[in-house]
Parts: C-alpha cells; sequence; structure tokens
C-alpha cells in the first residue's frame, strides 16, 4: 500500500470522527504531529487536544481562512474535516484553491456511510439528502413511498420537524431512525413512527434514517412531467397539466441547466423544470407582484426553493439575466422583437419553446417558424363533461407550439450590464446552496457540511 505521506505535500485534509485522535490512522496522525498549522471547527480542535501547532477555527464564512491557508503553501498544513471531507464538506472548496498535486486526503467515514451501516442500508439504494445549511423544504421532491432517506440534520429540531411534516402529508407510518453523535461517547440511536416521534432533546450532531410510507390521500409528487393542477396554487393562470407535460418535453431539462420561464404564472413550467434535476436552476419572470408571491409559495411547497423570481416585463426584465439553457415564452409569443431577443441570449444548443393560444399570438408564431425552422405542432385537449345523464368531450382551446433549438455554434448576445441585479449572484453555479456560504455555527454543529 502506498502512503500518502511520502509524496509530502504541503497540505493535508483529514477526516474526523467522534472519536477525536483515537480514529485517525497512523498516517494520519504522522501527518497531524508534523503540522505548522491546524485549521477546522471548534469542536475539531477540542477534539484533538493540545497540539504544537497553531490552530486557528474557521471564521465565517470558511473562505476567509484561505488566504492564511494559502500564506503557508510549502509549509505542513492540516484541515480538519469531519467524516469525509469531500461529502459536503470542506474539501471540494480547498479543491478550487490548490492543485491536486499539493494537497493529500485522508478521510474518515461519512455521517451517511456510518448511518447506513448502523441501520444495515446500502448507501447505493439510499437518498442522501443534506437539510444542513439548506432550506428544509428540499427534502420534499425524495418523500416517495418505499423511499429510503439518510438525512444530515441542522440541529436537534430537525428530526420532529421531519416527524411533523410526514404525518402532516399522509406519510405518518414512515420509520425515523435518528442517530446521534455517531462514532463517540455520546451516540444514541432511537427509532420511531413519525406520527408517534415525540423527541426533542436530540443531539444537535445527528443525522436521521427515514423508510417512506405513504397513505393511499398522501400528497407525493409525481416523478412524471404533468403534475395535477390541483396540485399547485393558482388563480387560473397555470400551463395546464396536458400542456405542461407536452412543453417540458420540448424544453428538454438536462442536468444543471438554467431556464427562463417569462410570463411564469404560478411557477409551474419553472417548478416541474427543477424538480428534473436537483441541479437545475430556474428564473421565473413575471410582472404582477401577487402571482410572483404564489410562485414562491409553489416553490417552497414543491422542495424547489431556490428558484429564482424576478418582478418585471419582458424584455427589460431580461437584459441583466444570466444566459439561459431553455426558454419559455407562456406569452409574449405576439412580440416578434422579444423572440427575437430570447433566441440571441440562448445558450448554444438551447431551446426556446413558444406557447400561443390566440389567433394573432399563433400568427406570429406561424411566422417565427417560417422564418427560422424548428418544430410546429397544435395541441388540443378535451375533457370529459357531464351532459343530463351522460357525458361528453368539451375541448378547451388549442395550443400552437413552436419549438427552435439555437445551433451549436451559434454567437450568444451579451446581456447588458447591470450591477444592481442581485440574479446572477443569487444564483451562481449552484442555485446560491453552497458550502461557503456557511457559517462558523455550521461548521461547529456538523462539519460534514460546513467543513
Amino acid at each position: 500500500m502506498i502512503d500518502p505521506t511520502e509524496t509530502r505535500p504541503w497540505l493535508a485534509i483529514l477526516g474526523l470522527g467522534e472519536d477525536g485522535l483515537d480514529g485517525l490512522s497512523p498516517a494520519a496522525r504522522r501527518l497531524l504531529d508534523g503540522a505548522e498549522l491546524v485549521v477546522g471547527g471548534k469542536r475539531h480542535l477540542a477534539l484533538i487536544g493540545e497540539t504544537q501547532a497553531e490552530k486557528l477555527a474557521w471564521p465565517s464564512p470558511l473562505t476567509d481562512a484561505f488566504p492564511a491557508i494559502l500564506a503557508r503553501r510549502g509549509h505542513p498544513v492540516v484541515v480538519l474535516a469531519s467524516g469525509d471531507p469531500f461529502s459536503y464538506g470542506v474539501g471540494s472548496l480547498l479543491a478550487r484553491a490548490v492543485p491536486p498535486t499539493e494537497y493529500v486526503t485522508l478521510p474518515a467515514p461519512s455521517a451517511f456511510s456510518m448511518a447506513a451501516a448502523r441501520v444495515g442500508w446500502a448507501v447505493q439504494d439510499c437518498a442522501l439528502v443534506t437539510l444542513h445549511g439548506r432550506a428544509f423544504e428540499k427534502i420534499v421532491p425524495h418523500l416517495q413511498p418505499g423511499r429510503r432517506i439518510l438525512v444530515l440534520s441542522w440541529d436537534g429540531t430537525t428530526p420532529l420537524r421531519l416527524a411533523e411534516h410526514l404525518t402532516k402529508n399522509g406519510m405518518g407510518r414512515s420509520k425515523l431512525i435518528v442517530l446521534e453523535a455517531m462514532g463517540g461517547a455520546r451516540e444514541r440511536v432511537n427509532s420511531a413512527l413519525a406520527q408517534d416521534f415525540a423527541r426533542e432533546d436530540l443531539d444537535p450532531l445527528n443525522t436521521v434514517a427515514i423508510e417512506v410510507v405513504a397513505d393511499a390521500d398522501a400528497r407525493v409528487l409525481p416523478l412524471a412531467s404533468g403534475i395535477p393542477d390541483s396540485f399547485f396554487e393558482n388563480d387560473g393562470q397555470i400551463t395546464k397539466r396536458e400542456i405542461r407535460a407536452a412543453t417540458l418535453s420540448k424544453l428538454a431539462p438536462r442536468h444543471g441547466e438554467l431556464l427562463w420561464d417569462v410570463g411564469a404564472g404560478t411557477g409551474s413550467i419553472s417548478i416541474e423544470w427543477m424538480l428534473a434535476s436537483p441541479h437545475n436552476r430556474a428564473i421565473a419572470i413575471e410582472p404582477r407582484a401577487d402571482r410572483l408571491d404564489r410562485v414562491a409559495r409553489n416553490a417552497a411547497l414543491f422542495g424547489v426553493p431556490d428558484l429564482v423570481p424576478v418582478q418585471g416585463f419582458a424584455p427589460a426584465a431580461l437584459e441583466s439575466l444570466p444566459t439561459p439553457n431553455a426558454i419559455f415564452l407562456g406569452g409574449g409569443g405576439s412580440d416578434p422583437d422579444l423572440v427575437r431577443l430570447c433566441m440571441a441570449r440562448l445558450a448554444p444548443g438551447g431551446r426556446l419553446v413558444v406557447n400561443a393560444v390566440t389567433i394573432q399570438t399563433q400568427a406570429e408564431v406561424i411566422a417565427a417558424f417560417e422564418a427560422h425552422g424548428g418544430d410546429l405542432v397544435q395541441i388540443s385537449v378535451a375533457r370529459a363533461v357531464p351532459i343530463g345523464r351522460f357525458h361528453g368531450f368539451r375541448p378547451a382551446m388549442p395550443i400552437v407550439q413552436w419549438t427552435w433549438q439555437k445551433p451549436a455554434g451559434a454567437a450568444v448576445e451579451s446581456p447588458v450590464e447591470n450591477h444592481g441585479t442581485t440574479v446572477g449572484t443569487t444564483l451562481g453555479t449552484n442555485g446560491g446552496d453552497h458550502p461557503a456560504d456557511l457559517g462558523e455555527n455550521d461548521v461547529d454543529i456538523l462539519g460534514e457540511d460546513g467543513a
């Protein structure tokens, strides 16, 4: 076996368990003993006890410590992290600042691995979710009947919140196993059905294993596009279920892509786009403040709270937005200038989908199809309605749908500079959900998610 210390990189990222020094391998102990600077959360530094090295507790944000770390380049530095530093930890952040030839990582078991071992579940068969530094609502898309979920808690209140949410949504018979302070002297394991769970005296360092059991009338999100209209809070301004499914098919969401939903209404298109992948992002553009508030409520309800609402009228509201991979025009298709702007702003290979209801808008969409090509379809939906003792089909207004894909080598028109907007910053590369945004408390409570 190759000893990683033989390469002598100056930075060592060490996984630390609740057993502190006793759980470190001989190689990790040598790296720690030889360090001039040791960086970690207060809990980590307390676990290793006294050392001859200088100690630095993580500031808030974590990245404020990076200059001090990089200033020691060439001298032995140790960074301590809970469990696996690359499982919701500081490892990925450091890897952006330090070349891989300059650091070595010796991980300990992650909280996910330890929890799975305690309850006898295969890690690869579980949904792995962190609520540490994340919105609680992010658990919602994972609540599928029969699903096993491992959850990194925010603090000692998280298990009870999970139990209450499950019970409220018809999943009260789900089994919860709470694993506290795994690997240390304070370790405890408790289990109960969600509907019976009442523990409040829980260690803030805990992981929850959930085995989802749903009642017949439970609110379960479908895994396919076309979620029932009744699931959304709406005022009638919603892309109906069948049309929405066809629209999402043409938008063709892919991992990590960004959608502009222009004329968002209830936000149903944006929400289903984000549900397609946890890394997908969406901006909902809507001029009416009351509808934009509804979009935010729906986003939280469906477990995609990172959906970014933007109030304003197109095209002005689009000027400072980051380049999208797909654009949906649920309104505004009658404005050829707006259509051309959207085509120009799309990323190469991006998809534009325009739904037209009125004759005037349909005429513009047909003209765009004739000028630029793409795919043009008419979608008609009829629903059965009572006619006396019988039923008949009542047709809804037909939709003309135009889909256009930007050529792979086409140029992207640059957005207008607007340093006053926060949209680009909020979205970032992962929806503003980055461990670097976590504070000192995040490191100390659960380093696996903050450091």
